[in-house]
């Protein structure tokens, strides 16, 4: 499985659902649309500023509220590489592999890199590494069946290569 590399956006507790992809815009299934408004009622310059491969850092509990798929599509469709939080939401941390959007739980990490700083994650090693700074964190790394799922993006397009 590959690495990320990119430039971090840096969010709080509690990113819930409804602040990642706003409830006005769940008309659309489409991918490239959702991206256009992803972390709008959070962060307004995001959709202007993200580049492919960039990446997310939390604190805790990223992903909670509804059980919507649309959040981590948007994520992903903005050109997100990956997404780094203390911790995860149950249901947004299923949702994320299901569409294949790499995510890693690393609460040092969450909390040590800083908004802007260029960081890779190794995810086959769960290495993150903030080359801003020089600082490594040990994540949780993905386990090898997980690592298919993100590679084939999603788990509905693994289940049609098997």
């Amino acid at each position: 499985m590959k690495a990320a590399h990119g430039r971090v956006f840096k969010y709080g507790d509690n990113v819930d659902t409804d602040v990642i992809i706003p409830a006005r815009y769940l008309n659309s299934s489409d991918p490239k649309e959702l991206a256009t408004h992803c972390m709008e009622d959070i962060d307004k310059d995001f959709v202007n500023n993200v580049k492919a491969g960039d990446i997310m850092v939390a604190n805790k509990n990223f992903g909670c509220g509804s059980s919507r798929e649309h959040a981590p599509i948007a994520i992903k469709a903005a050109g997100v590489s990956c997404v780094i939080a203390e911790t995860f939401a149950r249901i947004f941390y299923r949702n994320a592999i299901n569409i294949g959007l790499p995510i890693i739980e690393c609460p040092e990490a969450a909390k040590a890199i800083k908004a802007g700083d260029e960081v890779t994650v190794d995810f086959d090693s769960g290495i993150i590494t903030d080359e801003t700074t020089g600082e490594k964190f040990k994540g949780q790394a993905f386990p090898p069946f997980m690592q298919k799922i993100i590679d084939c993006e999603g788990l509905v397009n693994y289940i049609n290569q098997k």
